[in-house]
């Protein structure tokens, strides 16, 4: 009976230390998080971050939210220490980690093949080297799509043909303005923000946008009645998100990456599902001559941008890799220049 006595007092004890270390919700390390979204509260982004806030919680991160529709204010007041976590798209991230934010270097990444393989690349725990700059670290990278030409006018096709035209122009991004500057269009400032908005309301002749922002951006305002969308990608975007290293408990950051890139797939389907919505008569189908047009324009682009320090060199240097994988026959797989 005492052996009794003894074995449930033990169990009991053990019981308890059990529930104290795995019930840690009380000790959870709570971080505040700038969620940058398009809609704001309850949008999209924030409740995809609702739902980042679970796993969070798992890894021993009390998660709470500060939500903003301009990407600008959300990174100052993650600059001045409002919030300790960030996510931004890759344009605006460039400025904490040079290197994830080349990955919409123009042209370097043509299909979601490529940028799948680049994710899962830069989520290895190999990466933590190109991810980690300074104070900050990228923790999740996300993809939202490919970047294409909305034009209005359907006759446009190839660089030449952009020549003259207005183009909106990102503050955030000095590769539109090379391009702008490069074949000979017209800039007009913009930001994330208004430059859809500019397509629309025809003040502009040409804007980037991905095939999400076609319907509640309600894009055909600005295509219709000649317009179209060049069926070939200029660029690819994603979300990124950074936190200050420091802030986060060991294996936070890993796990994080872990997880994001283990939704890639999924990503990409909502992507391509939502681009399949486009009205097929504003596609605009351009010949393989076109494409390698397009292709040398933004190769050298890249090269130009890459001297100027605005694309980091070996993140150009592992994309090219990669499409020499995918195509071994690329010209550019043996050229004297290559990046």
């Amino acid at each position: 009976m005492q052996a009794f006595k003894t074995f449930l007092n033990l169990s009991l004890w053990i019981w308890l230390g059990l529930f104290s270390t795995s019930g840690h919700a009380a000790k959870l390390m709570p971080l505040t998080m700038c969620v940058f979204d398009f809609i704001g509260n309850g949008g999209p982004v924030h409740k995809a971050m609702e739902e980042f806030k679970i796993d969070a919680a798992r890894w021993g991160v009390d998660l709470s939210f500060k939500v903003y529709n301009n990407d600008r204010v959300a990174s100052e007041e993650f600059k001045n220490g409002v919030c300790d976590m960030l996510n931004l798209p890759g344009i605006r991230a460039r400025e904490y980690n040079d290197f994830t934010g080349s990955i919409n270097a123009v042209g370097a990444l043509p299909t979601y093949k490529h940028l799948g393989m680049v994710i899962k690349s830069l989520s290895s725990k190999k990466a933590v080297k190109v991810l980690r700059k300074g104070d900050y670290e990228i923790i999740g990278l996300s993809p939202i799509g490919a970047i294409f030409l909305f034009v209005n006018d359907k006759n446009i096709k190839v660089p030449e043909d952009m020549a003259g035209k207005k183009i909106t122009v990102l503050d955030t991004a000095p590769e539109t303005g090379y391009l702008a500057e490069r074949i000979g269009m017209t800039p007009v400032s913009s930001s994330i923000m208004n430059a859809l908005q500019k397509f629309n309301n025809h003040a502009v002749d040409i804007t980037g946008a991905p095939g999400l922002a076609y319907e509640p951006m309600e894009m055909y305002k600005g295509l219709e009645p000649d317009g179209g969308i060049i069926k070939w990608p200029t660029l690819q975007i994603t979300m990124q998100i950074i936190v200050r290293w420091e802030k986060i408990p060991e294996g936070f950051a890993q796990k994080s990456r872990d997880l994001f890139a283990n939704k890639y797939l999924a990503d990409i389907k909502m992507i391509e599902k939502s681009e399949a919505t486009i009205p097929e008569k504003y596609w605009i189908e351009i010949s393989d001559e076109a494409k390698n047009n397009w292709n040398e324009t933004f190769r050298q682009s890249r090269i130009a941008l890459r001297e100027r320090k605005i694309y980091n060199a070996k993140a150009l240097t592992l994309f090219r890799k990669i499409r020499c994988k995918v195509d071994p026959n690329l010209a550019e797989c043996t050229s004297k220049d290559k990046e």
